[in-house]
């Protein structure tokens, strides 16, 4: 589940608006670049694609990748040009149900077909939309607000609220665009408006629910949460419970994109922000060097990583922190945890990103801002 830091952000301000529709302008990709990605670990980047202004060819490729009860499988290209036999194996697929909300998905297609309806005035677009809008409020987990990896589930950590790849944040990301952008989703009618105002309202409460906290201090957010005990919970077997540095930048994008928060929303932020200051490491960095290459299961690498001393070094954070004591939480494929990041065999330390930037850019430009904005003057 490797993830684009900047997602959340790119989500918030995606040249999806009705201006960019009106005007003509294809609705971006950038959603989909996660999907991508993970398409091409697997298949290589060889293959013919759509241009991204074939809205409809894009668009139909989308429909076709639909399922009979709104959803969408991961991981899956939209413009990737399909051949025939390509076409029924999809036909086929599209007569199951359920759908997975990981690595940005499922929201970002019905973002897309409600842009390429504005476009177009294809009909199929909208009603693909408005399908995709009911499997999403359909598949709320009803014990919190948040939404699962993925339904049905076939993997143990597929039913808990998932904050990982920005599931539960993208999702309400979305979610608000369809009662803001009320030119783009004018298809949306009065009382399907307000069951979506609902689920926004239960979503952002269940946010607030699942933050962290250590002591009398508001921490980040873990990657997962069992739907019953609401409590860090795993994923899969190498993302041991623990809060992560990386989707807690996903969820306070999304808090701070909020235009009138709500005192609970503010706290939420500033405990989120003055959580990750806390566990910023420095006196490290990741160094990524040439090494034989290698194809493991789900990518292929001539490169490797180690962690290396530097004392000139900031802006680093782990994955993964424990919840109790904000150590670093790093684990094989087996769930054991390991002290060191060279203990992590090679296959996982150059799939997965260990340690990373991510919260650099909220911390120096975005929070100031947000900040100013909302600190009521003295």
């Amino acid at each position: 589940m490797t993830t684009t830091h900047a997602f959340i952000a790119a989500l918030l301000l995606m040249p999806t608006s009705a201006a960019c529709a009106q005007a003509g302008a294809p609705p971006s990709l950038t959603g989909f670049e996660d999907a991508i990605h993970h398409w091409r670990n697997v298949h290589g980047d060889k293959y013919p694609r759509y241009a991204p202004d074939q809205v409809a060819q894009i668009a139909d490729n989308i429909l076709r990748y639909q399922r009979s009860d709104g959803g969408w499988i991961e991981n899956q290209d939209p413009a990737r040009i399909l051949d025939d036999a390509e076409k029924a194996r999809f036909d086929a697929e599209a007569r199951k149900f359920g759908g997975s909300f990981d690595n940005r998905n499922i929201y970002t297609q019905m973002d897309y077909l409600a842009t390429a309806y504005a476009i177009t005035g294809d009909a199929r677009y909208r009603d693909g939309s408005l399908e995709g809008i009911a499997f999403t409020l359909a598949h709320q987990i009803p014990s919190c607000g948040g939404w699962p990896h993925t339904v049905p589930a076939t993997q143990s950590y597929h039913p808990h609220i998932t904050i990982a790849d920005d599931v539960t944040a993208g999702v309400l990301g979305t979610l608000r665009k369809v009662v803001t952008d009320t030119r783009r989703y004018a298809f949306v009618d009065t009382a399907l408006r307000t069951r979506v105002h609902e689920a926004i309202a239960k979503g952002d409460a269940c946010l607030l629910r699942l933050q962290v906290r250590q002591g009398d201090a508001l921490a980040g957010w873990a990657g997962q949460y069992d739907a019953t005990s609401l409590q860090p919970a795993q994923g899969r077997k190498f993302e041991l419970p623990s809060i992560t540095g990386q989707e807690t930048v996903g969820v306070l994008r999304y808090l701070m994109s909020i235009s009138d928060p709500s005192p609970d929303i503010v706290a939420a932020v500033q405990g989120g922000v003055a959580w990750l200051q806390r566990v910023e490491i420095t006196g490290w960095r990741i160094e990524t060097f040439d090494a034989p290459a290698e194809q493991f299961q789900y990518h292929s690498s001539a490169k490797d990583r180690r962690l290396v001393a530097d004392p000139a070094a900031t802006g680093l954070w782990a994955r993964f922190y424990d919840v109790r004591d904000n150590s670093v939480v790093l684990a094989t494929r087996d769930s054991v945890r390991v002290a060191r990041y060279d203990d992590i065999p090679r296959e996982r330390r150059t799939g997965y990103e260990w340690y990373g930037g991510w919260p650099a850019s909220l911390l120096a430009k975005d929070y100031p801002q947000w900040k100013a904005r909302h600190t009521p003057p003295n």
